[in-house]
């Protein structure tokens, strides 16, 4: 199996196949929007679970307790705040996590010794902590800074890089994609939202945007020189860019989901560490929505962003043209290049080359002698076609006589 995936992959990076993942893009931005739409909807009838540092309140972890069951800390927490709804989470195998509102010292201590009581533990084997409002927001504030600077500064840096705006619209696009794609997922799972979370998520955009640029950066190389050649398209070039680095992509992927879906697993299902799972789901998450956007819809979005641009949608057309068997109008301005399967032109300092071309010339008009001027006029366009040919140089003719003058 692994030699026949090989195989693929030196395939695809050849061109002897091809995957339609620019041809079809279409069938891609359907399905994106599809799963984003319907994310959103999990999203708003779940809503988020944002954890005490974005909201702030008390804290109070049980440690040692011979059972992790949590209706005693919920019924404890409701004797002492009839309104408030805990959020209890296991931690390890023998602690709990018990999150209420705000407390003062005197209510705290009293909440804290009924736990005790209630769990059959000592006083000291429950600690407590209090987060205010003041902290969680500026904590939400300084995350929302972080990511607006980051985006702009990653856009100006990629529109450098690739000298061109476009790419850098195409790879945000697909940056917005990812994240739209994990933190809906994110929502609809139900997992607690921490500043673990939020640094998950400056991963994601991290390694998303890379695996963006190794596709854009094998775009650049292929589309040097494109329009000095008649064999493909901008579109037919983004896709092979798109199909040489897909095994690279899928590797590099699976590499790095191996070890974050080990943590995801051991976080959630055997420690209950709650930091453990918040970042990890993120990164498993976003890495897999980044593997994707990056194949499938960033390349798209580059050939949509810049298809209509003058130059390359003249050339499109010329190829289009020459496909269909069409006669291909050259470029405004610009002789026809040559291309590795043309035929070399004649060199034009070539002095047998010059006579050959003035003999034929001649033959021509010698064969024009004594017909009807008149017949000549209306036949002479289809007697004497255009000829394209190289421009001759301006060396001086042969002194030698000419067939047929004597």
């Amino acid at each position: 199996m692994t030699a026949s995936f090989a195989r693929f992959g030196n395939d695809l990076h050849a061109g002897r196949r091809i995957v339609p993942i620019v041809t079809r893009r279409r069938v891609w931005y359907l399905f994106s929007l599809a799963l984003v739409v319907l994310l959103a909807v999990g999203s708003v009838l779940r809503g988020p679970n944002l954890g005490i540092e974005f909201t702030g309140g008390s804290e109070f972890q049980i440690a040692g307790v011979s059972d992790t069951e949590q209706t005693s800390a919920r019924d404890v927490v409701r004797d002492h705040l009839p309104g408030n709804e805990p959020k209890i989470t296991v931690l390890g195998g023998s602690t709990l996590r018990v999150q209420t509102e705000e407390l003062d010292s005197d209510e705290t201590a009293a909440l804290a010794s009924d736990l005790a009581c209630a769990y059959d533990v000592s006083s000291d084997a429950v600690s407590t902590s209090y987060i205010g409002p003041v902290w969680s927001g500026d904590v939400t504030q300084k995350m929302l800074r972080g990511v607006i600077v980051f985006l702009a500064l990653v856009a100006g840096m990629m529109a450098l890089y690739f000298r061109n705006l476009k790419a850098s619209l195409a790879a945000m696009s697909a940056l917005i994609h990812d994240m739209l794609v994990t933190v809906g997922v994110y929502l609809v799972v139900g997992f607690e939202i921490t500043p673990g979370t939020v640094i998950g998520f400056l991963t994601v955009m991290g390694y998303s945007l890379y695996d963006t640029i190794v596709v854009f950066d094998k775009v650049r190389e292929n589309i040097d020189g494109l329009t000095r050649q008649r064999r493909s398209t901008f579109a037919d070039q983004v896709q092979l860019a798109a199909n040489q680095t897909l095994v690279r992509s899928i590797n590099t992927s699976v590499v790095a989901l191996l070890p974050i879906g080990s943590i995801l697993a051991i976080g959630a299902f055997l420690l209950g560490a709650g930091t453990l799972k918040d970042i990890s789901l993120a990164l498993f998450i976003g890495i897999i929505a980044g593997t994707y956007s990056s194949i499938f819809l960033a390349p798209g979005f580059l050939v949509d962003l810049r298809r209509r641009e003058p130059e390359i949608a003249a050339h499109t057309e010329q190829v289009l043209r020459e496909r269909r068997g069409e006669d291909a109008a050259p470029v405004a301005g610009r002789r026809r290049a040559r291309t590795t399967a043309e035929e070399p032109l004649e060199d034009e300092s070539d002095p047998a080359a010059a006579d050959v071309d003035e003999d034929a010339e001649d033959d021509l008009l010698v064969e024009g002698h004594g017909t009807d001027p008149e017949a000549d006029a209306d036949t002479a366009p289809a007697a004497r076609p255009e000829r394209h040919q190289p421009r001759r140089s301006s060396r001086r003719r042969r002194t030698t006589p000419k067939r047929g003058h004597r």
